[in-house]
């Protein structure tokens, strides 16, 4: 009797033991889970902020072009429309989404050659999907010339007066103010009232000067195709914008001449034999071409 009872104990205790181990492995392993999905959460926090700062072709040129203060472009500069188009197209294009027609046995001039759709997927970007959407759905295609004045309205064809992309500074402007990079005023003109959108955070300004800066002066390397593809696009485009000088405003003047000495060096290179080399970017030579004709 004493045997049979110490026997039950014995597989009582054991299985205590058991239920005890059980629940605290559980409670170890919910403890894991719990921290892998703390950590994937401040992981998607970080890849967040990121994305917030992280600008695209057309609002860095903007932001180059906006004075700080006021919030608004130089009333004199007509050059940023065409130009806010071309970064369009060269941001589809750095993105995958565009490319050129094959330039054939006849060897096609950039200018000749068409503007295809590679992919259609969305970009995440409401101006630069509708600007995809227009060229996925024109047939014939139409060449990079033809693509920058029907974005930016200046064609005489009435038929073809909906491919105009409207308020493209005044949308980029809203991006920025969303992105933490501008704000929203409205600015009295004796006659009208505008919104203006003033710099708050300089720190990311700041970040886009100097990057232009460095990238004719410490970190020259004196040949366009060991660029960064994106920042050489962006110094051709911002010059085409007419914004790139305010860039480069607050250099010394050695560092000024040495800088924009470097930038005319990249304007006279020629885009037709820049854009057979190796890893170069057609379209974006296409577009260089079409406002360097």
């Amino acid at each position: 009797m004493t045997t049979l009872t110490q026997r039950t104990s014995g597989l009582v205790q054991r299985r205590t033991e058991a239920i005890r181990s059980a629940a605290a492995d559980k409670e170890r392993e919910s403890g894991g889970e719990e921290d892998e999905a703390r950590r994937g959460e401040e992981e998607e926090d970080e890849k967040g902020d990121s994305k917030e700062t992280r600008l695209t072709l057309m609002e860095e040129v903007l932001l180059l072009g906006l004075k700080d203060r006021e919030g608004y472009t130089s009333f004199w500069n007509d050059c940023i429309s065409s130009g806010l188009r071309g970064c369009m197209l060269v941001e589809l294009a750095l993105r995958g989404r565009l490319q050129l027609e094959a330039c054939g046995v006849r060897r096609k001039s950039l200018l000749s050659r068409k503007v295809i759709c590679k992919s259609d997927a969305p970009t995440g970007d409401v101006l630069l999907d509708e600007a995809l959407k227009h060229i996925k759905d024109t047939q014939p295609p139409e060449t990079v010339q033809s693509w920058i004045e029907l974005l930016s309205g200046e064609t005489w064809n009435p038929l073809k007066l909906h491919y105009q992309l409207r308020n493209v500074r005044e949308r980029l402007a809203k991006n920025l103010v969303e992105k933490g990079v501008l704000t929203t005023e409205k600015q009295n003109f004796l006659l009208f009232d505008m919104t203006t959108h003033p710099l708050t955070n300089s720190t990311i300004k700041q970040r886009l000067v100097k990057k232009v800066q460095d990238s004719v002066l410490e970190k020259w390397v004196n040949d366009p195709h060991r660029m960064d593809k994106r920042v050489l696009a962006l110094i051709l485009l911002a010059h085409s914008s007419d914004v790139l000088e305010n860039a480069f405003a607050p250099l010394q003047d050695d560092q000024y001449d040495l800088g924009m000495k470097r930038v005319h060096t990249l304007l006279e290179l020629e885009p037709e034999k820049e854009s057979t080399k190796p890893n170069a970017n057609e379209l974006m030579w296409a577009v260089v071409a079409a406002f360097t004709k």
